[in-house]
């Protein structure tokens, strides 16, 4: 049996659209579970969370949850026992093998396909594509297209020509790269994808920063693979703290976001780039960079990649990506590393999918000479947005606290005494779908805080802080029901 499936948080994760649709709302919840059971999500046996439990998990009262378990009773798909819960009954579909450990962020993809209309979702920062796009699709039609139709077509390295650009925009930012140090993927979470078959295997230990991006626990848990956390201060990762956690757990990689860290925004040193660099090395531990945010929040200058600062001989591989530069639908990202490391990196991405599409790379070639150009107008529009987001909440949301974060995309704001993935269901009640901070920390250490993006037009985020600021006037009137509570909160 899957020990998660009695975590409360971790199954109100994987029903986070529950409350929408027509019907009662203990029906609704009892739909949503089981669905779960026919696809296989909770096969049998698994073992269901309390009532009361559950209830303070979904901020319902305990009635409702009691009603549910009841629906999926007459429905002949869970049983009650005293001493042993309830259990799922029947065998349900085809057990998932790509099942997620509680807090892992599996939800967080899962929302791209349980979003309803009339739901704000800010569980992703995403921002419209770059006006530049339509220019260089159009450039690419009338002066490349008849040339790139007679191409093979299979470039499990990456165009040469788009390697070159690659080589020339990190090498501009002080990591000197050559192109066959690079393997092009189809986007940067396929980079970490590809990263994670080569190095991980059942059983191994990932160091990764406190909190982290929840997605990157998806992939490190599909390959087998737990994961230790870090924490972070002003100036990034502790360096004292991963020591103690190789020596501890000697792991297979160390994963982390050293410019503009996710969620957090902040900026790693270039002092601390250095020591961390020197420790990976006399350690022999391979670390992964991400550097796929771009956008400037304050006028800074921005250390060259980790790698730049490492000693010679030190295994570090750094990913990059143009998503959240130009657009997140143009799927262009790469690996940095090694000739060696490359080499055997585009054996595993020709296994994946013999190369990223042609025509995008055709286009990420000329866009690349552009990226300052883009990454700066970009950076414009973010601060722009920050500044009305913030001016929003401290007016009408005054007890919330966040640091102002010199990069990225997102606040990481703390809830004063309050469980933010509870917070969240009431929140989506309202109609605001949030990132909790369980997601980006099993361990605990974050349960009050949420990820903000501020990357959406401006009206939309007035929405959105009208939104949360009913659902915490809610959330703090009513807050988590209490044991045997009668009503919803909402």
């Amino acid at each position: 049996m899957d020990r998660s499936s009695a975590d409360p948080a971790a199954l109100a994760d994987l029903i986070s659209g529950w409350t929408a649709g027509p019907g009662v709302i203990y029906r609704r919840l009892a739909d949503a579970v089981a669905q779960l059971i026919e696809t296989g999500d909770l096969p049998a046996g698994a073992r269901l969370p309390s009532e009361r439990a559950f209830a303070q998990a979904l901020a319902v009262s305990r009635s409702t949850v009691v009603a549910a378990y009841d629906e999926l009773r007459g429905r002949g798909l869970v049983d009650s026992r005293r001493g042993s819960g309830t259990r799922v009954r029947g065998a349900g579909g085809r057990p998932r093998t790509d099942r997620i450990t509680a807090g892992s962020g599996e939800s967080m993809f899962a929302q791209f396909t349980t979003a309803s209309d009339e739901l704000i979702s800010m569980a992703f920062a995403v921002d419209a594509g770059a006006p530049e796009l339509g220019q260089a699709l159009q450039e690419l039609v009338d002066e490349d297209l008849s040339h790139l139709l007679r191409d093979v077509g299979y470039h499990p390295r990456g165009i040469a020509a788009l390697r070159s650009a690659i080589a020339t925009r990190l090498s501009d930012e002080g990591l000197a790269t050559t192109p066959d140090q690079l393997v092009v993927t189809t986007g940067a979470h396929q980079a970490t994808a590809l990263v994670s078959q080569m190095y991980l295997r059942r059983g191994a230990t990932v160091v990764v920063e406190s909190p982290s991006w929840p997605g990157s626990f998806d992939l490190f848990a599909a390959a087998g693979a737990s994961v230790v956390g870090v924490p972070l201060d002003a100036d990034g990762l502790r360096v004292d703290g991963l020591a103690a956690a190789i020596a501890e757990h000697r792991p297979a990689l160390v994963f982390v976001m050293p410019t503009f860290h996710n969620p957090t925004g902040r900026l790693m040193s270039a002092t601390r780039r250095r020591r961390l660099g020197e420790l990976v090395a006399e350690t022999d531990i391979v670390v992964v960079e991400d550097n796929a945010y771009s956008s400037m929040l304050a006028d800074i200058t921005v250390p060259a990649p980790l790698a730049a600062y490492a000693p010679a001989g030190a295994e570090i591989l750094t990913i990059g990506s143009l998503s959240k530069a130009v657009w997140g639908g143009l799927r262009i990202g790469w690996v940095r590393a090694s000739v060696p490391v490359a080499e055997r990196l585009a054996r595993h991405k020709a296994l994946a999918d013999l190369g990223t599409p042609v025509l995008d790379q055709a286009l990420a070639t000329r866009l690349l000479p552009r990226l300052p150009e883009l990454t700066a107008t970009r950076s414009a529009t973010a601060r722009r947005r920050l500044g009305h987001m913030t001016g929003l909440l401290r007016e009408r949301l005054p007890d919330w606290r966040w640091e102002e974060p010199t990069g990225g995309s997102a606040l990481w704001i703390e809830l004063p005494d309050a469980d933010a993935q509870v917070f969240g269901q009431v929140a989506r009640r309202h109609g605001v779908e949030l990132v909790a901070g369980r997601s980006t920390d099993p361990t605990g250490a974050h349960d009050a805080y949420i990820r903000l993006p501020f990357t959406y037009p401006m009206d939309l985020l007035t929405e959105v802080v009208d939104r949360l600021d009913r659902a915490w006037s809610d959330f703090r009137r009513h807050g988590a029901p209490p044991v045997g509570a009668d009503s919803p909160v909402v």
